[in-house]
């Protein structure tokens, strides 16, 4: 039998800013006072398409965050290929991290930065210091980077300084960073959440196609529950920091179970995208 490519088992997060808020006297009613992922069970093999969904503060981020081994659990256990990272020395954890890329919502990008030598960063983890060093002078791959910017219609924006650019132009140009990365897991954060709907169907479509065809996994947390529904195979709808489904046939009671309470607006199909409220207690 195959090891999977993930697998958490009884897995407890508490969010980092949880702590900054108990001493800070901050209000924390939700979740027993904290920010956490509860009890969590998953298994993923290479190569499945998986959408998270659930209301703002459901935990979705934190839950990425956790994939990509930045969360240390509090108790449970995660494991990657079979490798159990947090009992890894730090070397070997960081080696493990090189098969990975999280893209987050708002992609941490130099602002004076030209978008060439940031999409570039993409190969950054593979790049010795000189390697890196000699990009920041002069851009080593620019071809690369214009390929992997034409997919996400941004090739026009080759040698602009990331200042320049709108925030669906960055959150563009953070994903292109994820096409020249060698990744076999792809952990993608509200890619959409900045562009209009042709232009989000589009950009789904291409890291779809990306993942099938290096035979990675993808893992992306979406708002736009119809577009989750009608482009992935499995679902997995998260509320208060717990997994309420991980299902391949999502109902629309389920998707009604799993907003209850929540603002949600109509669109085409199911016709539910949930729309942002208040500060969210879980990322």
């Amino acid at each position: 039998m195959a090891i999977p490519q993930l697998h958490l088992k009884s897995l407890f997060i508490t969010h980092p800013n949880a702590v900054a808020a108990v001493f800070e006297g901050l209000s924390t009613s939700k979740n027993n006072g904290k920010f956490t992922l509860t009890d969590i069970n998953l298994t993923v093999t290479r190569g499945e398409q998986i959408a998270i969904i659930g209301p703002s503060g459901a935990g979705k981020t934190t839950l990425l965050h956790t994939l990509a081994l930045a969360h240390k659990p509090g108790s449970g256990v995660i494991s990657f290929n079979g490798k159990y990272p947090w009992e890894l020395p730090g070397n070997e954890r960081h080696n493990l991290r090189r098969r990975l890329f999280l893209s987050p919502q708002t992609p941490p990008l130099p602002a004076r930065q030209r978008v060439v030598t940031t999409v570039l960063a993409g190969k950054l983890p593979h790049w010795s210091f000189a390697t890196a060093l000699r990009n920041l002078i002069k851009p080593i791959a620019p071809i690369e980077a214009y390929q992997a910017l034409s997919r996400f219609h941004l090739q026009d924006k080759l040698y602009a300084r990331v200042d320049r650019l709108s925030g669906g132009e960055r959150q563009r140009c953070g994903l292109a960073r994820l096409l020249l990365s060698d990744a076999e897991l792809l952990l993608v954060d509200e890619p959409l959440s900045a562009l209009d709907p042709q232009l989000a169907a589009q950009t789904l479509e291409t890291l779809q196609q990306e993942a099938s065809a290096r035979n990675a996994t993808l893992i992306c947390s979406l708002h736009q529950v119809d577009l989750a529904r009608n482009t992935f195979k499995r679902i997995i709808g998260l509320r208060e920091g717990k997994i309420q489904f991980d299902s391949q046939e999502v109902t629309n009671q389920m998707i009604t179970d799993l907003y209850q309470n929540t603002p949600i607006e109509a669109t085409h199909d199911t016709r539910t995208v949930v729309t942002r409220h208040e500060k969210p207690l879980c990322y």
